[in-house]
């Protein structure tokens, strides 16, 4: 079983996000990029299929930010077998038209039986890549994915549907699936683990042909949010507390 594990990087959530001068996009200079949360869960779910049935991991990564190598490294910590590195001068934001062409034509020299994405990314939220990717590989995808186990050429998906419903499929590999939440939450990697990885390990150098970076949808503007007012404070005691929302329930004649 030869799994692949494409991964991209995003805006660390916890850093505070800066426009850039124009408005049009996040500064690069400020930010601090990590794994996306739904491709550390593809990850996961890669090492679990290769404990159950044996196999290989190989994690791939578009080396379009400083910290791509990190990331990297830190799957061979969780259990990956390998890591590649796509060579690429476009910006972090590259878009998913492009991601998912880049990753395709590396994946294509491969042989993989699986490729787990992630179901989304955090800083776009479209879901596009895992379907275009399979596209360009030609083949089947299924997305919102919880529950994943292969027996020899057959992969046994529990995908989730919107009001809890839950299904199951039967899909013949190779195919592409977007993992929304591993068989069990993403294993932790230890700091020393991640450093023994990085003087250990090799990541392998990638050359594909490029894709116009101006695929896909574009920002006309972005603005940060405007504050709406502040929350007021009760205070502890529960009479008091008591007459104050009655007192505001009935200002707004609710009461």
């Amino acid at each position: 079983m030869n799994i692949v594990v494409p991964i991209k990087q995003i805006p660390s959530l916890v850093d505070e996000l800066e426009l850039n001068g124009d408005g049009t996009g996040l500064d690069e200079d400020s930010l601090t990029f990590v794994i996306n949360e739904f491709d550390e869960h593809a990850v996961e779910q890669a090492a679990l299929i290769k404990e159950a049935g044996g196999g290989t991991v190989t994690v791939v990564g578009i080396n379009n930010t400083e910290e791509i190598e990190g990331s990297l490294h830190a799957a061979l910590a969780k259990g990956a077998d390998k890591v590649a590195s796509i060579a690429c001068e476009y910006a972090p934001e590259l878009s998913s038209h492009a991601q998912a062409k880049m990753f395709a034509e590396a994946i294509k020299g491969m042989s993989a039986d699986l490729v787990l994405t992630g179901v989304q990314a955090a800083n776009d939220r479209d879901g596009n890549l895992g379907p275009m990717l399979a596209a360009h590989l030609g083949m089947p995808y299924v997305g919102v994915v919880a529950g994943l186990s292969v027996s020899g050429s057959t992969a046994t998906i529990t995908k989730e549907y919107s009001g809890g419903i839950v299904a199951q499929f039967e899909v013949a590999l190779p195919a592409v699936v977007g993992v929304q939440a591993a068989s069990q939450p993403p294993r932790y990697a230890p700091i020393s683990k991640i450093r023994q990885m990085a003087k250990e390990s090799t990541v392998e150098e990638l050359e594909v042909e490029g894709e116009d970076e101006s695929a896909g949808s574009s920002v006309a503007r972005m603005y940060p949010p405007e504050s709406a007012g502040h929350a007021e404070m009760l205070g502890d005691d529960a009479g008091e507390v008591v007459e104050k929302i009655y007192a505001i329930l009935s200002e707004r004649g609710l009461v």
